[in-house]
């Protein structure tokens, strides 16, 4: 006897939402905010059991409290609209340094070895280290801050874009070569779009070490700033206040990386990797 017939072959492919029938697929935003809320309970839960002494580490729901109290303040805007000027000026000059360097030494075979050593030597020196050097030229002044985060960024985009650019094609090189471009047509449409995802990741990189040296910078050296509120607030013994600061640097580190894949993926919207991301 003939069997039944054949029933529809069943899709492999889970429905939109659903992982693989092991449940709802949480989307990564909502799983952030539930992985922020369990650290504040937890936070809240061992200052309340009596594990911390509330004296050293204020409660979450006293933090906080203290944040909307300081966003009511002109003093606490000024001093964040202060960390992050100097955060953009210096990211935006490293940036610049770096990129322009870059795509000079990093087509030049002869400029990468004879350059070689010297970055090797001066990326690994702590840019904190330079913290005596900047107080000599600038004082307390925004400035000796700048040059923190300008010599720690301008490293971390350097690096990418040597890399990107000794990762040009040689048989795309070659052909430019027959076709006898010049040097700026194939920067432009040769070694840039080559390059152009290595720089979005030092800019990635730049912008969080940039952010790390000013709120350092401002803590140690002064000059105004979320770090120089840091400080007062430590040295006044508002420790509440103290941890509030702490929380707002860490919310701007936040949004800091949120926009910079914003900005990396609109720049690189007709890169592979962003379109597989995208599926």
């Amino acid at each position: 006897m003939t069997s039944a017939s054949a029933s529809p072959p069943v899709s492999q492919t889970s429905p939109p939402g659903l992982a693989h029938g092991r449940g709802i697929r949480l989307p990564s935003s909502v799983l952030g905010v539930l992985g922020i809320v369990g650290f504040l309970a937890t936070w809240e839960l061992v200052v309340r059991s009596g594990l911390v002494e509330a004296e050293y580490l204020p409660a979450a729901s006293t933090v906080v409290r203290e944040m909307v109290e300081m966003a009511g303040t002109s003093e606490f805007w000024a001093a964040l609209g202060r960390t992050v000027r100097t955060w953009a000026i210096g990211l935006a000059i490293a940036a610049s340094a770096a990129v322009v360097i870059g795509l000079v030494i990093g087509p030049s075979r002869f400029l990468r070895r004879a350059t070689h050593s010297t970055i090797e030597f001066l990326r690994p020196i702590p840019s904190v280290a330079l913290i005596p050097l900047a107080v000599l030229l600038y004082g307390t002044s925004m400035q000796a801050t700048l040059l923190l985060v300008v010599y720690a960024a301008f490293w971390q985009v350097l690096i990418q874009v040597l890399y990107g650019v000794g990762d040009v094609d040689p048989v795309a090189s070659d052909t430019a070569r027959s076709f006898r471009l010049g040097g700026l047509a194939r920067i432009r449409y040769l070694t840039w779009p080559t390059a152009l995802p290595y720089v979005m990741t030092g800019l990635r990189l730049g912008a969080a070490v940039a952010l790390i040296l000013t709120v350092t910078g401002e803590l140690v050296i002064g000059g105004g700033g979320i770090g120089t509120e840091i400080a007062l607030a430590q040295s006044g013994g508002a420790v509440p206040q103290m941890y509030a600061l702490v929380v707002v640097a860490g919310l701007i580190g936040v949004v800091v990386n949120l926009v910079a894949r914003v900005v990396e993926r609109r720049a690189l919207h007709w890169h592979v990797s962003v379109r597989r991301e995208a599926l």
